[in-house]
C-alpha cells in the first residue's frame, strides 16, 4: 500500500495531540478529518485506523522505539514500526531512514513481559492480576483486539428480516446476533444510510443490548433509566415496552438528554421522558415509583478498551478509587427510586470485581431492603463483545 506524506503528516501531528497535549483520541480524529474535506472515505478510513491502533499499542511501540515520544521525528518512527509490523514496507522518506526492520521485527518477536505485550501500564496489570487472577492475561489481550460494528434492530418501526433487507439495497451486509442484533460483516460509515435515517436500528454494542433483556422489560411498565447519558440503553428498553408504560430517562448532564430526544424521535420512541438531576430533590420526586431502576454507573471503562484505547492512557488507580465512590453514592441516592416489589439493575462496562460484585455485594450489606436475584458477568474472550457487569436485585 502506498503512503502519501500528507496522510501521514495528519497521523502523527494527531497522536501528538493525543499524548502530548492530552487530547480524548475521538475529539482529536473528529478534528482532523473535518480540516480536510477532499479527503475521501479511503483516506479517512487509512487515518482513523492508524490513529487508533498507534493508540492502542503505543506502549508496545515505544518499548521497540526505545523511548517514550516526545518529538516529530519520533511519531514518525512510531508510525514506522506499526507500518512494518503491519507487514508493509516503509518509503525511502527522510522520516523513516534508519528504521530497520529486521531488528523491529526482532525486538518484537522477543516481547514477553505480558504489560508490553498488551500494550498496557505497569499498575493496570498489577491490579488485573489481582483482579482476575488467571482469567486476566485472556481478557486484557482480548479487549486489543478490534471491536465489531454491531447494530441494535429497533423493532419499533422494523423486524430484524427487514432491517437485513434495507441494508442490504445500501450494499451493507450483516450477520444475525441473537433476537435484535446484527453484526456488519465489513467497517461502512453507516449513519448516513436512509435506514438508519428512517430509525431501522442504532449502534449498539452487544454486551450493551443484554442490559434491557437481563432486566425483565415488559410493556406498561413505570421504568426509570437513571443514568441514561445519550440513551442507547433506554431506547431499547422503550422498544421492549412496546411504547406503553412510562420510562423516564435521567441524568445529570442535560446535553446528553437532548442528544437522546433527538434520537428518540427518529426511533419513534414517543413514551420516553427525560428528567436532568440537579439535586436530592429531584431524586425524592421518584422514590417509590418505578418498577424498574436501571443505573449504568460510570467506571473505569476497562471492558470498552477495544472502543476507547486511550482510556488506559488516562486512567489511574486514583480515578479508578474515585470512580468507586461514585459508584457507591449512586446505588444509594437512587435505589429507593425503586417500587417494594421493583428491580433494581446495576451495570458497568468494567471487568474488575471491586467495580462490580463487591460493589452490589457491599450495598446489599448496607441495604437489607434488597436482595440479589441474578447478576451477569460478560468477559470479552467469552461472549465474543465488549467486557459488562450487570445485577438484578429486588426490592422487598
Amino acid at each position: 500500500m502506498r503512503l502519501y506524506t500528507n496522510l501521514v503528516s495528519g497521523v502523527t501531528s494527531t497522536l501528538s495531540d493525543i499524548f502530548q497535549n492530552k487530547e480524548y483520541a475521538d475529539k482529536a480524529v473528529q478534528k482532523l478529518l473535518k480540516s480536510n474535506n477532499k479527503w475521501g472515505s479511503r483516506d479517512r478510513r487509512f487515518l482513523a485506523e492508524s490513529i487508533y491502533e498507534i493508540v492502542r499499542w503505543y506502549r508496545l511501540y515505544y518499548e521497540i522505539l526505545g523511548q517514550i515520544p516526545d518529538s516529530k521525528t519520533d511519531w514518525y518512527k512510531m508510525f514506522g514500526i506499526y507500518w512494518i509490523l503491519k507487514g508493509e514496507t516503509l518509503p525511502d522518506w527522510d522520516e523513516f531512514q534508519n528504521m530497520d526492520q529486521k531488528e523491529i521485527l526482532e525486538k518484537f518477536q522477543n516481547i514477553d513481559r505480558l504489560e508490553i505485550k498488551a500494550s498496557i501500564p505497569d499498575w493496570l496489570n498489577e491490579l488485573g492480576e489481582k483482579e482476575l487472577k488467571k482469567n486476566w492475561k485472556l481478557t486484557i489481550l482480548s479487549l486489543n483486539e478490534r471491536a465489531s460494528t454491531v447494530l441494535r434492530v429497533n423493532t419499533l418501526k422494523t423486524s430484524q428480516s427487514e432491517a437485513i433487507k434495507a441494508l442490504e439495497k445500501e450494499n451493507i451486509q450483516t450477520t444475525i446476533f441473537g433476537e435484535s442484533a446484527l453484526i456488519l460483516t465489513e467497517r461502512k460509515n453507516i449513519v448516513h444510510t436512509k435506514a438508519f435515517r428512517n430509525g431501522y436500528f442504532e449502534v449498539q454494542d452487544a454486551s450493551s443490548q443484554e442490559v434491557a433483556l437481563f432486566s425483565e422489560i415488559k410493556p406498561g411498565l413505570t421504568v426509570v433509566d437513571a443514568c441514561a447519558g445519550a440513551g442507547g440503553k433506554t431506547l431499547h428498553i422503550a422498544a421492549l415496552m412496546q411504547n406503553k408504560g412510562k420510562l423516564i430517562a435521567a441524568d445529570i448532564f442535560g446535553w446528553k438528554l437532548k442528544e437522546l430526544e433527538k434520537r428518540a424521535k427518529r426511533a419513534g420512541a414517543s413514551i420516553i421522558r427525560t428528567k436532568t438531576l440537579h439535586n436530592d430533590q429531584i431524586f425524592k420526586d421518584l422514590y417509590e415509583t418505578a418498577d424498574r431502576v436501571i443505573l449504568d454507573a460510570p467506571c473505569s471503562g476497562l471492558g470498552v478498551l477495544r472502543r476507547n484505547p486511550d482510556s488506559k492512557w488516562k486512567l489511574s488507580p486514583e480515578s479508578i478509587e474515585k470512580v468507586k465512590q461514585t459508584q457507591k453514592e449512586i446505588l444509594d441516592n437512587y435505589s429507593p427510586i425503586t417500587k417494594k416489589g421493583g428491580l433494581l439493575i446495576y451495570v458497568t462496562c468494567s471487568i474488575l470485581p471491586s467495580e462490580n460484585q463487591e460493589q452490589v455485594q457491599a450495598f446489599l450489606n448496607r441495604n437489607d431492603n434488597f436482595e440479589l436475584v441474578d447478576e451477569k458477568t460478560l468477559l470479552p474472550q467469552t461472549f465474543g463483545y465488549d467486557g459488562f457487569y450487570m445485577a438484578k436485585m429486588k426490592r422487598k
